[in-house]
């Protein structure tokens, strides 16, 4: 099944398993972890923050395929971005194997100069390539692609990352778990001293991200709603520029030709190109993002499982009690 059918069908079926997903009460917090090792995890609401609270951190969002980040968690990176992060993009597979093309070199330009303009929408300071083999990525050792990794979040200090739920349920996709377990134990052994210790000689140090935002196409222990009701049309703009394989792209304006050769029209597409790929994308590719905000009392949402940073009970102790001498 081509890529983008598949992501389409699964764009409205996230309506419905977004329903399913939001039996559990939610709080809301500006920011916090969890500790829990329950299947049953009270859910938070994440909100826009005033000003710059994050100034100074780095948000590294890293997808298999160059769509994937706009889809599942682009609102939320825009967020972030706008409240200080300096934003990064890794893009895992070479993207060969999905998109309109006249051969595997054309899809892969295409997707790459997409992925570009997708990092500039994020608002992202550099976009980077590790070129992996598209749909095969499980046969590649996942030992090189963690070093890679650690190089990345070691050289660009990253403080948060963003992928796929390497625990989410029901994933089939190989792109997507490899790169998902990649990152995982790769943002865990970046700030140790043990591992690669090759990179301290060329003047990194260790530094490991201290959050991760887990997202998932499938089911998911969600921990974290987060408000992107005030970046949806950003978001949109941005999945706009996965013209060769997205599910938005130039959609809007070929649904509005083809109706305008039966002698109809949608009057959510508007009358130009332009408004009515961002209506489409908008309406119907993020439709599964106003489906699971309206659930929390929201416009739109994106889901998590969020982890944040680790608290020992001695720190939480220490900080409580501690008196001065």
């Amino acid at each position: 099944m081509r890529r983008r059918r598949f992501i389409q069908s699964t764009v409205f079926a996230g309506a419905v398993q977004g329903a399913a997903q939001t039996p559990r009460p939610s709080r809301e917090v500006e920011a916090g972890g969890t500790g829990s090792t329950a299947y049953q995890v009270e859910t938070t609401i994440e909100r826009r923050q005033a000003g710059k609270p994050h100034k100074g951190k780095v948000l590294i969002g890293i997808q298999p395929h160059c769509d994937d980040i706009p889809i599942f968690a682009g609102g939320t990176f825009l967020k972030l971005v706008d409240e200080g992060y300096t934003g990064y993009l890794i893009t895992m597979s070479d993207d060969s194997m999905a998109g309109s093309g006249t051969s595997y070199g054309d899809i892969i330009l295409k997707n790459e100069r997409d992925t570009v303009e997708v990092a500039k929408r994020l608002g992202c300071n550099d976009s980077f390539f590790l070129k992996y083999p598209n749909h095969s990525m499980d046969a590649w050792p996942i030992v090189e692609m963690r070093a890679r990794l650690v190089f990345l979040f070691r050289l660009l200090k990253a403080d948060t990352v963003m992928v796929y739920d390497p625990s989410a349920l029901y994933e089939r996709n190989p792109d997507h778990y490899v790169t998902a377990r990649a990152v995982e134990w790769a943002a865990a052994i970046a700030g140790t001293r043990w591992d690669y210790p090759e990179h301290f000689k060329a003047g990194l140090t260790p530094h490991a991200p201290k959050e991760r935002y887990y997202f998932a196409r499938g089911p998911q222990l969600v921990n974290r709603v987060v408000d992107i009701s005030q970046f949806i049309d950003q978001k949109a703009y941005v999945n706009m520029a996965n013209v060769t394989q997205g599910p938005a792209g130039n959609t809007g304006a070929r649904l509005r030709r083809r109706l305008a050769e039966q002698g109809r029209r949608l009057p959510l597409l508007g009358n130009d190109d332009d408004t009515a790929n961002r209506l489409y994308t908008k309406h119907f590719a993020l439709s599964r993002d106003r489906v699971r905000g309206q659930a929390h009392g929201l416009d739109y949402a994106e889901y998590f499982h969020y982890i944040g940073p680790d608290e020992s009970d001695v720190q939480a102790y220490v900080e409580k009690y501690s008196v001065p001498l």
